[in-house]
C-alpha cells in the first residue's frame, strides 16, 4: 500500500504523540490516533477529558503544543490559503449552529462553496438545495435560522459542512444543545452519512449513536486515550476500570 509521510493511502487522519497545553493545564497527553478513510470513530469520555480539544486540533482550530497531525497524508498547514483549504477539506459541526442569522438557510449552505471553492452561484445553489433535501429540510430553504427549530438548524449546519465536499467531517457534541425530542432527527442524518461512507470523528454523549454508527469507539480520560475498541467490545466488555466506571454511570441514566 502506498506510503506518504509514514501513513498508508487509506489513512485520512493521523495524530502522532500529540500534546496540548493551555498554560499549565496539560489537556492532551501522548495522543496517537489513526482514522481510516470511510471510518466512523466516536470519541466518548467524561467532561474535561480532552475530547473536544482533540477534535478542534484536527482542523487546527487549536494548535498542538507538540507532535504532528496529518490529514490525507499532509501535515496541517500553519496559516493562510493552505489553512483555508484544509478547513474546506475538514468540515466541522459544532454544538452551536453558527448560522448567519441575516441569511436564508439556502444562502447559509451555498455561501462558502462560492467564496472558498470558487463555485458558480448557480451550481452552489443547486448543490445546496440537494443537500437540504438530503438532511430533510428542503422546505426551509427560504427561511431564516430563527424560524427553524434547533434540530432543523443543526441539520442546516450539517448541510453547510457537506457543501464543501469535505474529506472528513468532525462533530463536536452536535446534539448537546438540542431539546431531547430533536436529538434523533440529527442523529438519523449522521447515521445516514456514516452508511454512505463519510469519514467521521464524532465527539458525543449519545451512546446509542456510538453503538449503531461507530466502527470504533475511543474512550478518553484526563487527556489520554485510555481504551479503543469496536462498539460491541467497548460497551459489553470494557477493559479499563475507568471505562467501566464511566459506562456504569452514564448507562444508569
Amino acid at each position: 500500500m502506498a506510503q506518504r509521510n509514514g501513513t498508508t493511502a487509506t489513512d485520512m487522519v493521523v495524530m502522532r504523540d500529540v500534546q496540548k497545553h493551555f498554560g499549565e493545564h496539560h489537556v492532551l497527553k501522548d495522543v496517537n490516533l489513526t482514522v481510516a478513510t470511510q471510518e466512523v470513530v466516536v470519541v466518548v469520555g467524561p467532561s474535561g477529558s480532552g475530547k473536544s480539544t482533540l477534535c478542534r486540533c484536527i482542523n487546527r482550530l487549536e494548535t498542538v503544543t507538540s507532535g504532528e497531525i496529518l490529514v490525507d497524508g499532509s501535515e496541517l498547514p500553519q496559516e493562510g490559503k493552505d489553512l483555508a483549504r484544509l478547513r474546506a477539506d475538514v468540515g466541522m459541526v459544532f454544538q452551536s449552529f453558527n448560522l448567519f442569522a441575516h441569511r436564508t438557510i439556502l444562502d447559509n449552505v451555498a455561501l462558502a462553496p462560492m467564496k472558498v471553492r470558487g463555485i458558480s452561484k448557480r451550481d452552489a445553489m443547486t448543490h445546496a438545495l440537494e443537500l437540504l433535501d438530503r438532511v430533510g429540510i428542503a422546505d426551509k430553504a427560504d427561511s431564516f435560522p430563527a424560524q427553524l427549530s434547533g434540530g432543523q438548524q443543526q441539520r442546516a449546519a450539517i448541510a453547510r459542512a457537506l457543501a464543501m465536499r469535505p474529506k472528513v467531517l468532525l462533530f463536536d457534541e452536535p446534539t448537546s444543545a438540542l431539546d431531547p425530542e430533536m436529538v434523533n432527527e440529527v442523529l438519523d442524518v449522521m447515521i445516514s452519512l456514516a452508511k454512505e461512507g463519510m469519514t467521521m470523528v464524532v465527539v458525543t454523549h449519545e451512546m446509542g449513536f456510538a453503538r449503531r454508527a461507530a466502527d470504533r469507539v475511543i474512550f478518553m480520560d484526563a487527556g489520554r486515550i485510555v481504551e479503543e475498541n469496536s462498539p460491541a467490545e467497548f460497551f459489553d466488555n470494557p477493559q479499563s476500570e475507568r471505562a467501566q466506571a464511566f459506562l456504569s454511570k452514564i448507562l444508569a441514566h
